[in-house]
């Protein structure tokens, strides 16, 4: 293979999936501390409308990721004494809606700002 063409390929998408793992540990941690469904829905919207917006290929991965690490903590949570309700629990699941809207909304914003932008 020539460096032309490992210089030509699409960059890895390797630092955006650690990106999403840390922001939905990060939402995962909000949402056993502060125990508010809202503000973790929140969380994970903005967290998937900002990777949608950066890789707005296949949008419903980030969704897959930020979203898989909020029963994950909570389990965590729940080894390390912190005893979660199983309402929170059912509700982590539910944070994948808002983050559908979201990734697919970042998404179609960045096809918009790409249509707008002026072509080289």
């Amino acid at each position: 293979m020539s460096t032309e063409t490992v210089s030509r390929r699409r960059p890895s998408d390797l630092s955006y999936y650690v990106l999403a793992a840390l922001l939905g540990l990060g939402a995962g941690c909000v949402d056993v501390m502060v125990d508010d469904l809202l503000l973790t829905a929140l969380l994970v919207l903005a967290a998937c409308m900002l990777l949608g917006l950066l890789r707005p290929r296949w949008p419903w991965r980030w969704v897959v990721v930020v979203a898989a690490f909020l029963p994950l903590s909570e389990l965590g949570a729940y080894f390390l004494r912190v005893r979660p309700t199983r309402a929170q629990v059912w509700g982590s699941f539910l944070t994948a809606l808002p983050g559908l809207a979201g990734a697919y909304g970042g998404a179609v914003m960045r096809s918009a700002v790409d249509e707008l932008r002026p072509k080289k």
